[in-house]
């Protein structure tokens, strides 16, 4: 009898490229206007790799997953070309805005569905650090969750993960399956797909699913679903000044409203005590020095 594959449910998820959105011109380089460049999660192909191991194996079976517009089928399509037997997109317009608790509702519904034995994602986010939302599904679908994963061993019934400490240290922790795990980005390089992979990887359909074939209310996902309020924010300021450090013989109380003034030196002013209409002759004549008045018609 033949022995039983496992199924292995990736999370891919797409982030902004931090490199600069530089494209080749006549010139030379330059700096193109069409906003920031978006590329698939280094931590989630790491992830992707881990699975495709275990499929190379003849172990595993490995679906790919994201969740977002069709803009991620570009990533889905790399799954297919490295070797992903599976690829579905999942989206809906009231998905937009939501948070981490939102997310987990919509993980916890996909894990349902798929039933996979192993979960694999990245840990973190290249631009936006943790995304706890992969985690929380797991713990609500009463799934083992091990994070910071460098390399995974699958027996049996069991996954043995080497994973990485605090200062540097590795710990080994053997976790009963069905269980997801977070892979820790840097440590294993995703394989390069072939030419022929890739061109049919371009034809290949892809599952799209919707909240109808999920199964979940509205109120659950997205920005209704999520558990914080969208608040205001305020962009940072297009030139700031550099601060430069204060003179170590200032008493402590200038150093510290030298610091606290960003580089920005104080200008010397003067105070008028006069009359009310000297101190709107001095005004005029100051504005006139300065330029700020305009010219009289002759």
């Amino acid at each position: 009898m033949a022995e039983k594959k496992l199924d292995i449910l990736v999370i891919l998820r797409e982030c902004s490229d931090p490199r600069p959105p530089v494209r080749l011109m006549a010139k030379g380089a330059g700096i193109r206007d069409r906003g920031l460049r978006c590329l698939t999660n280094p931590a989630d192909l790491e992830a992707l790799e881990h699975a495709l191991e275990l499929r190379d194996a003849g172990v595993a079976r490995v679906t790919a997953v994201a969740v977002g517009p069709k803009s991620l089928e570009d990533s889905l399509r790399l799954a297919l070309a490295m070797g992903a037997e599976r690829a579905i997109r999942v989206w809906n317009g009231v998905l937009a805005g939501g948070d981490a608790v939102a997310g987990a509702h919509l993980w916890q519904r996909v894990y349902a569905i798929l039933r996979p034995d192993l979960v694999l994602t990245g840990n973190r986010l290249l631009d936006g650090g943790s995304d706890p939302a992969p985690a929380l599904a797991a713990a609500r679908q009463d799934l083992g969750c091990v994070s910071a994963a460098l390399s995974l061993l699958v027996k049996d019934q069991e996954v043995e993960i080497l994973r990485k400490g605090d200062r540097g240290s590795r710990q080994k922790i053997v976790a009963q399956l069905p269980c997801a795990i977070l892979c820790e980005a840097g440590f294993k390089e995703p394989r390069y797909p072939a030419l022929e992979a890739v061109v049919t990887a371009t034809t290949q359909a892809l599952e799209t699913w919707g909240l109808e074939d999920l199964s979940l209310p509205e109120w659950e996902v997205g920005a209704l679903g999520a558990a914080l309020d969208q608040g205001e924010f305020a962009t940072p300021r297009p030139d700031p000044l550099r601060s430069t450090t204060p003179d170590p013989s200032l008493p402590a109380f200038e150093r510290i409203l030298a610091l606290l003034s960003g580089g920005i030196q104080p200008r010397e002013g003067k105070m008028h005590f006069l009359p009310p209409d000297e101190v709107v002759e001095s005004l005029m004549e100051i504005f006139q020095s300065e330029g700020l008045l305009p010219e009289a018609k002759t």
